[in-house]
């Protein structure tokens, strides 16, 4: 009887601790928030920082250790991102990011290309992969398809929590048009198929996301050896075949069709090369090495290389045996090519955080993890 009164004492200590801490949590979310509110220069992220910033104190007040956190945590994620999304939307308001792949989506319907030939404007540049300009193609807002195949992947994964929908570096681009965000939602869900044994379907998801942007194309190593671990060299000869097949084929006739053109604008830009100067411009180390340092777009870059390559070597010395394994070697691997960037943000981040929150997830999902079976509207440059 003493052991389990002192068992339940020791719940009640862990509960009333937690709640303690997560309402600690959504006080720095809005102080975070609010900050963003005031310091930014660009009016969608003003607006986000003032609503969210008042969701996150309403939820820091609903965390009592009285209460159940499930009405904070919702509160969290409609102030952060419900609300300011539709209000912004209604306004016309967001990033550059969404007039681009809006635009694209125009360039392709009517040209049969989601690029512009001879760029020179900042707007003039789509540094994304030809997949992307389908979420421009279709009505609306791309925000809402963007989100929502983002929201989708990750419940296909099983990872849609509501405390990583409300985090401010998810619910921000949710919400201001953050195109991040379905990459790394597929890269989740190819992982976890890779490590409930399906080969085919990981490679479908993982090439669908390779077609959207360059940085997705790290999985595809890294779930290659997962599955030739777990499984061997004909699944993993499936997988990679159906993958490269998706992405060349997305790809590749674009490229071949104006190869100036997709070099400025999906390699040389996000890289720095080019005479524009990208707004994604974080105080990160490479982008610091790259403004301060003689040079130090060559050092950023040298860099980068030296860390992919480490990265891939330790695919071949430890490759990884489980989905959280892999989720927490790309998550490594994306964090340091994030920090590494010339032209990097601090949305990028965003990959690290939703694949660390996939290597991370609690021991009793383990087993969905590791089992194995046979007219535009107004819009501001980005600073996240």
């Amino acid at each position: 009887m003493r052991n389990g009164l002192e068992q339940r004492f020791g719940r009640y200590i862990g509960t009333y601790a937690g709640r303690h801490v997560e309402r600690y949590l959504w006080t720095g979310c809005a102080i975070v928030a609010l900050g963003l509110a005031v310091a930014s220069q660009l009016g969608p992220h003003r607006v986000w920082g003032a609503v969210a910033g008042a969701g996150y104190m309403v939820a820091a007040f609903l965390t009592p250790p009285s209460r159940p956190r499930r009405a904070a945590r919702a509160v969290a994620v409609a102030g952060a991102v419900v609300v300011p999304l539709v209000g912004l939307v209604a306004a016309g308001l967001g990033q550059l990011e969404v007039t681009v792949v809006e635009r694209s989506g125009q360039l392709l319907r009517t040209t049969g290309s989601p690029y512009v030939p001879d760029p020179a404007a900042v707007a003039d540049f789509n540094p994304y992969l030809p997949g992307m300009a389908l979420f421009g193609v279709l009505p609306g807002d791309a925000r809402w398809w963007v989100g929502g195949a983002f929201v989708a992947a990750l419940a296909a994964a099983g990872l849609l929590r509501a405390w990583l929908l409300a985090c401010p570096l998810v619910a921000l681009p949710l919400a201001v048009g953050g195109i991040d965000l379905p990459v790394v939602g597929l890269m989740c869900l190819g992982v976890v198929l890779a490590g409930q044994g399906r080969p085919g379907r990981a490679g479908l998801v993982l090439g669908a996301a390779a077609a959207l942007k360059w940085t997705a194309w790290p999985a595809l190593p890294v779930v290659l050896a997962l599955i030739a671990v777990r499984q061997g060299g004909w699944p993993a000869l499936r997988y990679a075949a159906v993958a490269l097949s998706i992405a060349t084929a997305a790809v590749l006739p674009f490229a071949l069709a104006n190869p100036a053109g997709f070099y400025q604008n999906v390699v040389a830009f996000p890289l720095g090369l080019t005479d524009t100067t990208s707004p994604a411009a974080s105080p990160l180390p490479g982008h610091l090495l790259a403004t301060y340092v003689p040079g130090g777009t060559v050092i950023a870059l040298a860099l980068l290389t030296v860390s992919a390559l480490l990265i891939a070597l330790s695919l071949v010395a430890r490759p990884p045996g489980t989905a959280r394994v892999a989720g927490a070697r790309l998550a490594l691997g994306l964090g340091l090519a994030m920090a590494l960037l010339p032209a990097t943000r601090f949305g990028y981040l965003v990959y690290p955080l939703v694949l660390g929150a996939l290597a991370h997830r609690p021991s009793h999902r383990r087993s969905t993890l590791t089992s194995s079976t046979t007219a535009v509207p107004f819009r501001e440059k980005a600073l996240t």
